[in-house]
């Protein structure tokens, strides 16, 4: 229903309408004005923004970071951030300089109360975590320290090494870490990982790695391939292998787990060569060109196939670590053939202890045999053998040699228990 109004009521209402419209766009013309001087970075702007909008926390925070980082006048700037704070209390970053603030005049008391504030403001922000954990260090408030660290591995991988390592400076304990500050995600336990073994500590890093397994978390292969060498290098075989398996499912890598009838891995060469952990690694040799050869094979459907052409070759680049046990006779075979060769000498498979080097057999040469032959030999541990190094050797040495050289079949079990140890030897 239409209310009538008199011509006196029309002008008033107009006038009202008028009043508010100017009023508005009094403060929004206000409002703009103060946004477009607060976005300067020049301190005349700065102030007249904080002027047309007093009650604004962002233009106040932003007027103490240019008396904190620009004009290098700390008293202003802890002024313009607490106004900042008063205004809104919720946003970490305005503490977080007024630490900052504070902690340029010395005033330890407080930083400790803004740090406190900026945390309770953003919890999982690891700028504001990592700021707060060097403070509580510096004031010997390890376990608090600790804390804040923990919430840096888990928001910034970047500086988690660095959390990591100020955190094994304070508290050198594996066992704490991993329960106190350590995530138990897989980014945050391999860098966990390498700190100890750059450390050496073999025992925190099967630790870490037993913690790292039971995270069920794919993570690339490169880093169990460093873990083994790194066992292999501090004469850890066993539990290298113990590694290589339980991360074999998690990673894909079951095809490359040894089996009771066969320690060598990928004998047949019938998969990818992964070239790390306990499958087949190689380096480059120069005058020695390997390829996995789908042409030629004794069983399966490849082998693996050597060109040699030049001097220098002590070996073919490419072998096996194979964890053995010591006093143990084992059965060894391969197959092989080859053609073309021209030198003094030829290849031989050897077998040798990985750590002193020390032969534990070596096949007649290689050379010259245009059908697939079998290499047999039983052999037998010292006590002290943990660990073999099956590789391709050039004998003599140096010597140059060139001819092409398959090879097929590599097995390594235990012998039967009723067989004797025998020397070394070929079968032809």
């Amino acid at each position: 229903m239409a209310i009538p109004l008199s011509n006196r009521q029309r002008w008033q209402l107009a006038a009202g309408v008028a009043v508010l419209a100017c009023a508005y766009l009094f403060l929004a013309a206000k409002e703009f004005a103060a946004s477009a001087f607060a976005s300067s970075p020049k301190l005349p702007q700065l102030q007249r923004a904080v002027w047309l909008s007093p009650g604004n926390a962002d233009y106040r925070y932003r007027l103490g970071r240019y008396f904190a980082f620009v004009a290098g006048d700390p008293q202003s700037a802890i002024s313009s951030f607490r106004a900042a704070v008063a205004l809104n209390p919720y946003d970490a970053r305005y503490w977080f300089d007024l630490a900052g603030a504070y902690e340029v005049t010395g005033d330890t008391s407080g930083q400790r109360t803004a740090l406190e504030h900026a945390l309770q403001a953003d919890p999982t922000a690891p700028d504001v975590a990592w700021e707060a954990a060097n403070f509580f260090l510096l004031d010997n408030d390890i376990d608090r320290a600790l804390r804040e660290f923990r919430v840096v591995i888990e928001n910034d991988i970047p500086l988690a090494d660095a959390s990591l390592r100020a955190s094994w400076r304070v508290r050198p304990d594996t066992e704490s870490l991993l329960r106190d500050v350590v995530p138990p995600h897989a980014d945050a336990l391999i860098a966990f990982l390498h700190l100890l073994m750059s450390k050496q500590e073999t025992d925190g890093t099967i630790k870490t790695w037993q913690r790292l397994t039971q995270s069920h978390e794919k993570f690339e292969n490169r880093y169990l391939y460093e873990y083994v060498n790194y066992l292999i290098r501090a004469h850890r075989p066993d539990a290298a292998m113990t590694a290589w398996e339980q991360s074999a499912d998690t990673l894909g890598l079951s095809a490359y787990v040894p089996t009771d009838d066969n320690l060598v891995v990928n004998g047949d060469f019938s998969l990818d060569i992964l070239n790390g952990g306990f499958d087949w690694t190689y380096v480059d040799r120069a005058g020695v060109r390997p390829l996995l050869d789908p042409s030629a094979f004794h069983q399966g459907h490849r082998s693996l196939f050597l060109t040699f052409e030049g001097p220098g070759i002590t070996d073919a680049g490419i072998s096996q670590l194979i964890p053995v046990r010591g006093g143990t006779t084992y059965d060894f075979s391969a197959y092989y053939k080859s053609a073309e060769f021209e030198g003094a000498g030829g290849p031989q498979v050897v077998l040798r202890d990985a750590y002193t080097g020390a032969p534990l057999f070596a096949s007649n040469l290689l050379n010259d045999t245009d059908f697939w032959k079998e290499v047999h030999s039983k052999i037998t541990t010292p006590n002290t053998t943990s660990l073999l190094v099956l590789a391709i050797e050039r004998f003599p040495a140096g010597s140059p040699i060139r001819g092409k050289l398959w090879l097929d079949d590599f097995e390594l079990s235990p012998a039967d228990s009723e067989d004797s140890p025998n020397t070394p030897k070929d079968t032809p």
